[in-house]
Order: structure tokens, then C-alpha cells, then sequence
């Protein structure tokens, strides 16, 4: 695999060559990257829409498990670095088969967690925040992924008005705790980010100001511990009309079921089979649905309700306790919310 640095023609952006990889977009069955494609789905079925994103991943050069910080991870267990860069580079064609722009930064040795990218942090109309870890052991890929941000930023990678506004201050593991569905920013606590980052998100991004409700979600089991092990946004509903996420009620506090249930009734509830094989650590482009092929009962949920689940196989990458979605940082341009 190659990917060439991106071209700077200002000395003040030279940290690209290091941390700013360029995307490699293809254009999506009859028609280019920016297209959104639809399927038609029964009577009474909300249309499904395919929206492009555009994602941050890192390789899984220095992947292992040399520590034990989940309960996911066991030291007796090997792991095959080579099946999971095949794995993880499986995924990375496959959303660019599909029109989907991805940038790739720079895996750093020593670092064999910053494979995965969800937690490197939080970007919302080009404003993007760096993660301040809870574990010793990754604290220093907050710096890593703030150095891409701050390039990126200034290459207009995240649209012409971004802004790196720096580390955060509170413990705060990204877009690991931090889902965006339309006007509402889920964000998880329990674990690993703390309450008082949310509100710090809330400050330091200016979300009141865009419009944007920090919605505060309490996880209780260990297993589940960032929210997007245990949630997954399906739809903003922006096309189809339907704000839908898919989830494990018994991963969540008895309060932040009743919220859940009052935001989202429609919801599909996730079989705990496959939430056991990180089946809910999934990404939406509004149709297709990339998750964990092994959880087959939530893949056959999808369907039923219009999607078309992508089944991907994680075997390797899911020992360090992440699968698709922690593999997967959604970067959102200057006014893209998506």
C-alpha cells in the first residue's frame, strides 16, 4: 500500500509530510464521490440514502496487545499484526469502493492502539478537538492526532474555515464517547470520559451556538466501555425523515435507557449475541451499514429495516476490544453535519 503525503507549498504546513496523508476517493457506481445514492424499500419503509463521508483511519503497524486496559484484552492471546493490516485495509477499499473519502495518518511506534482512529478525537464543522486519554498507555496519541489536526486544519482538509482548538482538558476519548445524529451529540460517560468533558465539548466547540444538544449517557458494563460499543447511528433522518440508532439497553443506566427510549422509539434493540462480538461498533452512511460480519442477528435487523449490512471480518483488530467504528474517525468539514 502507498500513499503519498500530501503537496504543501508553505513551509508553516511541513508537519503534513509526517501526520497528513492525501485521500484516495473513488467515485461510487454511476457517478462521482460527492454523489448520494438511494434504495427503494417497500411500503412504509423509510428511503435509505448513501451519504459520503469523509473518515480518518490509521494502519495497524504496531498493533498488538502488550497491555491489558478492557476487557477484550488478554495478553495470552496472540495477534497476527499482518491479518489485521489485511483486515483493517479490507475496510479501508471498501468504503473507497463505495465514495468514500478516506485520509489515512501516520501509526507511530509504541502507540499499537492508534489503530483505532474513533478515539483520536472530535471534529464538527471543521472545529476539531484532540482526546485527552484515561490510560497512561495511550495517553501520548492525543499529541499524534492533535499534530494531524492542527495540519489538516491548515491545509483546508477540514474545510476553509477549520480550526484545531487544541487538547482537551478533561479526560475525553473522542468520537469513542461522542456520537452525532442530526441536532444531538451522544456522548458516554462511566468508563472512560468524564462528565465534565461533555461540558467542556459544549464551551470549547461552540455546539449551543450550532445548535447542538449534549446529550449525557451513562454506561454501566465494563465490556461496553465508550458508547460506540454499544450504539450505533443508523440515520440522522436529514433524508429519510427517521432518526433511528440501533442499541443494547443493558449497557446503559436505568436513566439513560428512559432517554434513550424517548429519543429514539423506533430504535432496533441489538440481540446480546451480537453486541458480545462488537456488532453495535458499526458505521452508517445513511444505507449501507459497515459492522462485524459475526453478528448475523444484526445484520438480518438491518435488513428488515432497509439497510444493506456490509460484513466485515475483525477477528485480529477486535482483540484490542474495537471493531469497524473504532477503526473509524468521521471527519465533518466546515458546514457538514452528516
Amino acid at each position: 500500500m502507498t500513499v503519498m503525503p500530501v503537496a504543501t507549498t508553505d513551509q508553516s504546513t511541513d508537519r503534513l509530510r509526517r501526520h497528513v496523508l492525501k485521500p484516495m476517493p473513488v467515485a461510487s457506481p454511476g457517478g462521482t464521490a460527492s454523489a448520494a445514492t438511494a434504495t427503494l424499500n417497500g411500503p412504509g419503509q423509510p428511503l435509505r440514502t448513501s451519504t459520503p463521508r469523509t473518515i480518518l483511519m490509521c494502519p495497524p503497524t504496531f498493533f498488538d496487545v502488550v497491555y491489558e486496559i478492557n476487557p477484550w484484552m488478554d495478553l495470552s492471546v496472540p495477534v497476527d499484526t499482518s491479518l489485521a493490516m489485511q483486515q483493517w485495509n479490507t475496510l479501508r477499499e471498501r468504503y473507497l469502493a463505495d465514495g468514500h473519502t478516506v485520509y489515512v495518518i501516520h501509526p507511530e511506534p509504541g502507540l499499537p492502539d492508534m489503530v483505532y482512529a474513533a478515539n483520536g478525537g472530535l471534529v464538527i464543522d471543521g472545529l476539531a478537538l484532540a482526546p485527552r486519554f484515561t490510560f497512561p498507555e495511550r495517553q501520548a496519541e492525543g499529541a499524534a492526532f492533535g499534530s494531524w489536526f492542527d495540519g489538516a486544519s491548515r491545509a483546508g482538509i477540514l474545510g476553509d474555515t477549520a480550526t484545531y482548538v487544541g487538547q482537551a482538558e478533561e479526560l475525553n476519548e473522542g468520537e469513542g464517547d461522542t456520537l452525532l445524529i442530526g441536532d444531538l451529540l451522544l456522548c458516554g460517560t462511566g468508563f472512560r470520559t468524564s462528565v465534565a468533558a461533555h461540558q467542556e465539548l459544549d464551551r470549547r466547540m461552540g455546539l449551543t451556538e450550532r445548535g447542538i444538544k449534549v446529550i449525557t449517557l451513562e454506561l454501566v458494563d465494563p465490556r461496553y466501555y465508550h458508547v460506540d460499543t454499544a450504539l450505533t447511528v443508523l440515520d440522522d433522518g436529514s433524508i429519510s425523515g427517521e432518526r433511528l440508532i440501533a442499541y443494547l439497553p443493558e449497557a446503559f443506566s436505568a436513566d439513560s435507557q428512559k432517554v434513550l427510549e424517548e429519543l429514539f422509539p423506533n430504535a432496533i434493540i441489538a440481540d446480546p449475541e451480537d453486541a458480545a462480538v462488537l456488532g453495535l461498533n458499526a458505521v452508517s452512511d445513511g444505507r449501507r451499514v459497515y459492522l462485524n460480519g459475526a453478528a448475523t442477528g444484526m445484520m438480518d435487523k438491518l435488513r428488515a429495516r432497509g439497510f444493506e449490512p456490509v460484513g466485515m471480518d475483525f477477528t485480529e483488530i477486535l482483540k484490542g476490544g474495537g471493531s469497524v467504528k473504532c477503526c473509524t474517525l468521521f471527519l465533518r468539514p466546515s458546514a457538514q453535519r452528516n
